[in-house]
């Protein structure tokens, strides 16, 4: 599957007390960009040469493709440029730096020593990297109603909706928002929308924008009732007090009645344009991921020591449980400052009393369940196996309700400082799914998202219910989720495909699901970006 891009970043390069190679003058430097795919470097461009100094400041910025699902290696070289030649083999080399985009977008500006190749420090010398997003994350809110729209039904009346359409380069329309359809009233007033300023209009408050009203017919050939042409210019005048007015106009009625006056009035009560923040101004005004594990360690995954249990080890160290751990941790652990996950077991007899348990630490530590590093969790997994019993039943709803506490007492700060993200890897069919419903449904209206991960051969068709994708999920009692926060994929739908490709797939909604919860309860990032 093609990953969305989420954004597009521009880094901005200097450096200090670089390495001298040059004898009766400082070095030249310039900074090459080189990203590595699937295990080769590939150089993605260059910076000018700035003559004389040892700390530059590269006016040249790199422009890159922001993915979160992916982790994107990048490598940062310095070189003394001493002739014409595009080759960088024969310039002196100053240092480089490696790291991954989203180390720098986490820390908005990132300082680091360079280093020579062969690891040791490149004297004093350091780079400083800045990221921002480029972006207009302008949105238009608008308020639209119409009043005596002409009846188009033989039966009752119209039943109008509204297509709002932006016009290309090459002067064709391209629709870009339908308001939904109001039935049986010839004054309808839609539902307040918002759609970004780009889309609406390519953010030129000059570009024509076309609205057309139609009557809805379940049959799909719904009649025009009329259309007009404004600007974003023209809209943004609107308010209640004095709403903007276009009367609607059908060309074919205008030239077959002589009498003709419009088909009805369209009045913007409301036009207001906000500015959204973005996932990345989230991430780089400081709010942090966290993530946790919970780990099936029910009965029905087979006997650890045996071949075909799902948590045998191979040979090589690792199952489908540790490469889902990898594949979605070493993305998410670059938006997490202590990079400590907390890791929990559910399903499993646990010593010393060898009760079942739905949500062990599996360091066995209650008080401090927080592995060190992705590598933490793999280790205590590791060194967990062979202390438990693997039993039953696969009950879900203990460790969302753990995390859904953290995530409830954050919402305490009143700023978007921490969202939570639970990674569930299971093998199979869900025990309790009236209280896991419930404890979804609870957990939408927090700061936190969940991701399934099913491993083995099993019928997951409970786990596709939970993801809201194809209809709102409901508590037991009826209560609807706010939002959709559950992601699920069957492991096996990877098994052929690169490492990265699960958490490709797995993490890919969630900017949006971050997003979509600090508007909706309009929370700030803790250190505003400047304007």
């Amino acid at each position: 599957m093609a990953a969305q891009c989420v954004t597009k970043v521009e880094l901005s390069i200097a450096c200090t007390n670089l390495l001298d190679k040059d004898v009766g003058s400082k070095s030249d430097p310039l900074c090459v960009l080189l990203q590595n795919t699937s295990g080769q470097w590939y150089e993605v461009d260059r910076t000018e040469r700035i003559k004389n100094s040892l700390n530059p400041k590269f006016a040249k910025k790199f422009l890159i493709d922001y993915y979160f699902e992916i982790v994107q290696k990048l490598k940062f070289g310095i070189y003394d440029i001493d002739n014409k030649t595009f080759d960088l083999s024969d310039d002196d080399f100053l240092g480089e730096f490696e790291c991954t985009l989203g180390q720098i977008v986490s820390s908005r500006t990132l300082t680091k020593p360079l280093v020579l190749k062969n690891g040791r420090p490149a004297g004093r010398g350091s780079i400083m990297i800045t990221a921002e997003e480029v972006k207009d994350n302008r949105v238009v809110v608008l308020e639209v109603e119409a009043r005596k729209l002409d009846n188009k039904d033989f039966f009752g009346k119209s039943d109008p909706y509204l297509e709002f359409h932006k016009q290309t380069g090459d002067g064709s329309w391209v629709m870009v928002h339908r308001t939904e359809v109001i039935k049986n009233n010839l004054n309808p007033v839609w539902r307040p929308f918002k759609i970004s300023l780009n889309s609406l209009c390519y953010s030129d408050m000059e570009k024509s924008i076309k609205v057309e009203c139609y009557d809805y017919d379940s049959d799909g050939s719904h009649d025009l009732i009329g259309s007009f042409q404004t600007t974003m210019s023209k809209l943004k005048d609107a308010s209640r007090s004095s709403p903007v007015e276009f009367e609607c106009i059908n060309e074919k009625k205008r030239q077959k009645k002589k009498n003709y006056k419009n088909s009805g009035i369209v009045s913007v009560k409301h036009c207001e344009i906000i500015v959204e923040c973005t996932f990345l101004d989230y991430i780089m005004g400081g709010c942090q991921l966290n993530f946790t594990v919970g780990i099936d360690f029910t009965g029905s995954n087979g006997d650890p020591r045996s071949p075909d249990s799902l948590h045998y080890l191979s040979p090589n160290g690792v199952n489908e449980y540790l490469t889902a751990i990898w594949s979605v941790g070493m993305v998410i652990q670059d938006y997490d400052t202590d990079k400590m996950f907390p890791a929990f077991g559910f399903g499993a007899q646990i010593p010393p009393s060898f009760q079942v348990s739905h949500e062990f630490p599996i360091n066995f530590n209650p008080s401090n369940p927080f592995c060190n590093g992705i590598q933490g969790i793999v280790d205590a997994y590791r060194a967990c196996l062979p202390q438990v019993k693997l039993y039953g039943p696969t009950n879900f709803s203990p460790i969302i309700n753990h995390v859904a506490r953290f995530a409830a007492a954050a919402t305490q700060q009143q700023t978007a400082s921490q969202y939570f993200i639970l990674l569930i890897i299971t093998d199979g069919v869900i025990t309790d799914l009236d209280q896991t419903r419930t404890a979804i449904v609870n957990a939408s209206k927090l700061p936190m998202s969940i991701i399934i991960v099913g491993v083995g051969g099993a019928d997951f068709d409970a786990m596709e219910f939970l993801d809201g994708d194809d209809g709102v999920l409901r508590s037991s009692s009826g209560q609807p989720a706010v939002r959709d926060i559950v992601q699920f994929v069957p492991f096996r739908k990877f098994q052929n495909s690169p490492k990265e490709a699960l958490a490709q797939c797995v993490l890919a909604e969630v900017p949006q699901q971050v997003v979509n919860y600090f508007s909706t309860y309009k929370l700030q990032p803790p250190n505003t970006p400047a304007a």
